[in-house]
């Protein structure tokens, strides 16, 4: 007997990558699992696999920069200035990032490189333990949503919020539209897609100085010029990061997706000069099915 849940769940992530940086993610979930029927008559109550499973897999690595502990320009240690808190260098062929964040917002997958396959069988692994005996099988598909136009991959961290949200390091792949007068615009769509490429989106109201960031004696001793320097505190713990100019846009909001969407409204009409007297409407995207609208 089988049961199947499509749509579970959405997993909003970010993930080092060693050819592209930190890449903001999100994928689809679906569920088919394999078994005798209980006491029951069921294999699985559909509320236990919508409640129970879904929190695994949120707990796994929703939220959470993923990383594949396998790559030999990553290094991931405990952290020297706070307890329960790690450090993470990396070297990629864009750019070296430097982080420190509570240890629960990093997940570690021993692989060479986060891809779906590798997401699914660490996934597939820790929910596996977690079901009942009458459950013999597990299939996890994890998608990305068909987008048809244009789209961009963000990292970010929400100091104010009171979930998961506040890791300095998660995202979402996103796609974006943009109405002029009404009329669908490909081309801007287009434009802010190129400019957040795989993109660490910072609040300025989050900058520190170099002497106030913490990361580890590596990372100190190796930033250079171009790295800017961001750092809060949230419920969770502390959070730090070190970016490459070349891979950042600095906001000056924080970067909820209702901010980012009144900002990429303003950085248009500053930007393009016959949008002035336009009516411009941006329906920003934060990951999946979800997201903000502002007009202006």
């Amino acid at each position: 007997m089988q049961l199947f849940v499509d749509n579970l769940t959405v997993i909003d992530f970010s993930y080092l990558c060693k050819q592209r940086g930190i890449v903001g993610e999100s994928w689809i979930v679906d569920v088919l699992l394999d078994g005798s029927l209980n006491e029951m008559s069921m294999v699985l109550d559909f509320a236990v696999v919508k409640k129970q499973i879904k929190a695994i897999i949120d707990d796994a690595v929703d939220h959470k920069l993923v990383l594949p502990i396998q790559e030999k320009a990553l290094t991931l240690a405990d952290s020297p200035h706070n307890d329960g808190h790690q450090v993470i260098d990396f070297n990629s062929d864009v750019a070296n990032y430097y982080l420190q964040s509570p240890a629960c917002a990093f997940a570690s997958i021993d692989c060479l490189q986060i891809t779906i396959a590798e997401v699914t069988k660490h996934l597939t692994a820790i929910i596996m333990a977690k079901l009942p005996s009458n459950v013999q099988g597990l299939t996890l598909v994890l998608r990305p949503e068909d987008i048809q136009s244009d789209y961009y991959h963000y990292t970010h961290g929400l100091k104010l919020h009171d979930g998961n949200c506040q890791r300095i390091a998660h995202g979402h792949r996103s796609k974006i539209k943009i109405f002029v007068d009404d009329k669908r615009d490909a081309k801007l769509e287009a434009y802010w897609c190129k400019r957040w490429q795989d993109i660490y989106i910072a609040s300025e109201n989050d900058r520190v100085a170099a002497k106030d960031i913490q990361l580890s004696t590596h990372a100190i001793s190796n930033l250079t010029p171009e790295h800017q320097y961001f750092s809060y505190h949230a419920p969770q713990g502390r959070f730090d990061i070190a970016v490459d100019t070349k891979v950042l846009d600095v906001v000056d909001c924080d970067s909820t997706v209702e901010l980012l969407a009144d900002f990429i409204l303003r950085q248009l009409k500053a930007e393009f000069s016959e949008l002035t007297d336009k009516n411009v409407k941006v329906v920003a995207y934060e990951g999946v099915a979800k997201g903000a609208i502002v007009h202006g």
